[in-house]
């Protein structure tokens, strides 16, 4: 037994130079990007600068962030919630003819084609982009972040609404086929039955990004949390920017609480 067992470890696999050699290749690529990376290197106010921003965030402007006006938190956080729950709207409507027309088990493979190469450009368009043509556009303001927010959208939902398309019991439309139903009846009664969950589940995941990326897309004057932030960073009034921060915060929580809440329920039913 235990010569049987040293004589199968003597046979055993020697890669030891095949891992060496990946390891070594792993390494050199690593050398290689860092060598690219560059930075400009720290001031001498540095780390008063880093420890201001951290007093302002624990240390919030109180009024600031209690103020119900137009200028306070709490109207650019409901501004924030319109611009992310609309644009979610605006993306999961134009992603579902979309994906319908995207899906390889519905359509023919060159329309299927053709629909996942619009996604495919859609999707290649970083946010930023899509802000700057749409305040352009619009003009800066709560419109642009929503053209925005709903274009960025369709990439991702578009995408998985194809998933959850293409992975449909087939045997349900098979069995609506045979009873002579028509296409329109096999979508009301077949396909969206099923698909409902997944599309609700999709849509809901995808507002809590677009939460997050409201704010950043606010930098750039579309409306939000984004612009008030950036302002009050670059001038220093960091208790400001610590408000809107614990604003955004409290947001981020209660939104991801209600969104996993409401995922759990699609899912398990």
């Amino acid at each position: 037994m235990n010569n049987r067992i040293l004589e199968a470890y003597e046979k055993r696999p020697k890669d030891w130079m095949y891992n060496l050699a990946i390891g070594i290749i792993f390494v050199g690529l690593m050398v290689w990007s860092g060598s690219a990376v560059e930075t400009a290197g720290t001031t001498q106010d540095g780390g008063q600068i880093a420890l201001n921003v951290l007093l302002g965030i624990f240390q919030p402007d109180l009024s600031f962030l209690f103020d119900f006006t137009t200028q306070g938190v709490p109207y650019l956080m409901l501004e924030t919630i319109c611009i992310a729950f609309l644009g979610t709207i605006v993306g999961a409507i134009l992603s579902i003819p979309l994906a319908f027309i995207s899906a390889s088990n519905l359509t023919p493979k060159p329309i299927a084609f053709a629909g996942r190469m619009i996604i495919m450009a859609v999707r290649t368009v970083p946010a930023f982009v899509y802000g700057l043509m749409f305040i352009r556009v619009t003009g800066p303001g709560a419109f642009a972040g929503l053209l925005t927010m709903g274009v960025c959208s369709v990439g991702m939902i578009s995408k998985m609404y194809i998933e959850a398309i293409e992975d449909i019991d087939t045997h349900v439309i098979e069995a609506l086929d045979a009873s002579g139903f028509n296409m329109w009846q096999k979508i009301r009664f077949g396909i969206l039955p099923q698909l409902l969950p997944n599309f609700a589940s999709t849509a809901i995941y995808r507002f809590d990004i677009n939460m997050r990326d409201a704010t950043i897309l606010g930098m750039v004057g579309a409306g939000g949390f984004g612009a008030p932030l950036i302002f009050a960073m670059n001038a220093y009034r960091w208790n400001e920017a610590g408000a809107i921060l614990a604003g955004l915060i409290i947001l981020i929580l209660i939104i991801e609480y209600i969104s996993t809440r409401i995922r759990l329920k699609l899912t398990r039913g």
